[in-house]
């Protein structure tokens, strides 16, 4: 007959070595499926990004200035259409960096402060940024999205702030 002491110790060696096995499965079965049920929105639903996948976490990333800087003169960072595409080029950037591409962005957040023209978001404005990175030609996909108006951003000429993460298999 075994004992109450030697049964747990069993289970609980069985349990480690399937613990040991899971964590160095192969990195295959590592998966990000992207979930949308409308095919036309501009957006996902949803990004299932199961465990062993290889994920980067961007911070806020803000617009560079449209020109040359001018002594004494505020930067020009333009309206939230440039500062859109300033900011994804940005993102481009940083995630080629490490070896991503905007196929594998899984989520971006959106920060967007009044427009001083509009005295509210400029969300179309933002939207036909994001149309210029996303469900085109050179990137088909999506990515799950939220957007927040917000009271400001770390400068009065901002108008956009996006952090993102991206997934992809290892």
């Amino acid at each position: 007959m075994l004992s109450i002491p030697s049964i747990a110790t069993r289970l609980f060696a069985s349990a480690g070595l399937a613990a040991t096995v899971l964590a160095f499965a192969p990195a295959a079965s590592a998966q990000v499926t992207k979930i949308q049920s409308n095919p036309s929105a501009l957006i996902l639903d949803a990004a299932d990004v199961k465990a062993g996948t290889d994920m980067i976490f961007l911070s806020g990333q803000l617009a560079s200035p449209v020109g040359p800087a001018v002594a004494g003169a505020t930067p020009d960072f333009g309206d939230t259409t440039t500062q859109t595409v300033s900011v994804l080029n940005k993102i481009k950037t940083l995630l080629a960096a490490r070896g991503y591409t905007m196929d594998d962005l899984v989520k971006l957040t959106l920060f967007v402060a009044a427009d001083p023209k509009l005295g509210k978001m400029d969300f179309a404005g933002a939207n036909e940024g994001f149309k210029m990175f996303f469900k085109t030609a050179d990137n088909p996909s999506t990515v799950a999205r939220s957007t927040f108006q917000v009271a400001a951003l770390v400068a009065p000429q901002f108008l956009i702030e996006i952090e993102a993460i991206a997934a992809k298999k290892r």
